[in-house]
């Protein structure tokens, strides 16, 4: 749902390396004749070129590199500037659908909507001709339907205990708010439903104001002119909100920690904000599957960048593969916050519900009266 980072280009080498190759085919003795010897000189050149090197002066961040090493990495270092990036991972145990998990993904179950295919319920192009696809969807997914999980509020305890100096998130579910994360606090790189605005004359309207009208089924129309208006999230083709390209800048300068979850990381820009973190500072990645790493022709050639699990010689990237709450509340008991995290869930549950009206359901751990 952002803008997709301009492919790197360099200079084709197929000419030099027809030339080299044909050269090495009829002289072995001089260049080996070999397309390792190709591949190694194509990466030295690389990386001379991007300012890439090896891993021999890398410097040792983790004593272990495992979430134990990562929690003792938190305790000895004193991290105050915690930087936390999160995807849709994150509020999949809130009922909320991530995009790309086959079967169950939203993107997997948009057949319904009759589109060409399945991203252009979120372009903008598509949306300009038939919107009501869009607030359909919107309907389903909108904000107030839907209850922060342990991993927000996990956040939430980072920034209370004083140590997140930012958390960016892909979500637009505004969870992140209801959770209690500070606006200041908070970038939300795909925008959300917190507001929008008319796609004519820009004028601004409130989350409220929109719901009343999704939930009649109707297309939300501008009270000052004939135009539709959009809640403000990111579509494809659209720039990234302001907030998000001013604050990465200052923040990753002074990132001593990241904490990556439940996201994919294919999606740029937000995707590269894990290459922005000094090369001292530990990554965590928990979620279902790695992800973030290189793969491919850079990973073949040895091209530094993205999380570095299984590079020889990482000392700061960790990943920890299942559920995200899981992942959340496994760190928060070895940090000693396990007890205050599930007591701040429950609690921050049983608000919501009481001002809804409605019982708070029981926790997993706890039977039910039903069940009894």
């Amino acid at each position: 749902m952002s803008l997709d980072h301009k492919s790197l280009k360099n200079k084709s080498p197929s000419k030099t390396g027809e030339q080299d190759t044909n050269q090495a085919s009829s002289t072995d003795e001089e260049d080996g004749s070999s397309v390792f010897s190709f591949v190694s000189r194509l990466q030295k050149d690389l990386e001379h070129k991007l300012g890439l090197g090896s891993d021999e002066n890398l410097s040792k961040v983790l004593d272990e590199v495992s979430l134990d090493g990562f929690v003792n990495y938190i305790k000895n270092q004193n991290c105050k500037n915690i930087i936390t990036l999160a995807g849709a991972g994150i509020s999949t145990s809130a009922g909320i659908p991530d995009f790309r998990s086959p079967g169950t993904g939203l993107y997997d179950n948009l057949q319904k909507y009759n589109l060409p295919h399945p991203q252009a319920i979120f372009e903008l192009d598509f949306f300009n001709e038939n919107p009501k696809p869009f607030f359909v969807l919107a309907k389903e997914l909108y904000p107030g339907s839907f209850k922060p999980t342990l991993s927000h509020y996990f956040i939430r305890m980072l920034h209370e205990k004083g140590l997140l100096l930012r958390h960016y998130t892909q979500n637009i579910d505004t969870l992140e708010r209801v959770a209690g994360i500070p606006d200041e606090k908070l970038v939300e790189a795909h925008g959300s439903f917190y507001t929008g605005h008319c796609l004519h004359c820009r004028a601004e309207y409130e989350l409220n104001w929109m719901k009343d009208r999704i939930f009649k089924d109707e297309i939300p129309t501008c009270e000052k002119c004939p135009g539709v208006v959009k809640p403000d999230i990111v579509f494809f083709g659209e720039n990234l909100p302001d907030k998000f390209s001013n604050a990465i800048e200052e923040d990753f300068s002074q990132c001593d920690l990241l904490i990556i979850l439940g996201s994919s990381l294919v999606v740029h820009p937000f995707a590269s904000l894990v290459d922005m973190a000094p090369s001292h500072v530990p990554r965590l990645l928990i979620n279902r599957e790695k992800a973030g790493h290189r793969t491919g022709i850079m990973a073949m050639l040895g091209i530094s960048g993205g999380l570095e699990f299984d590079k020889k010689g990482n000392t700061r990237d960790v990943a920890w593969l299942g559920d995200c709450d899981e992942g959340c509340l496994l760190l928060a008991e070895k940090l000693g916050w396990g007890s205050e995290l599930k007591d701040l869930h429950k609690k921050e549950h049983q608000e919501i519900d009481k001002k809804e009206g409605k019982t708070t359901k029981v926790s997993s751990d706890t039977k039910s009266e039903d069940s009894k």
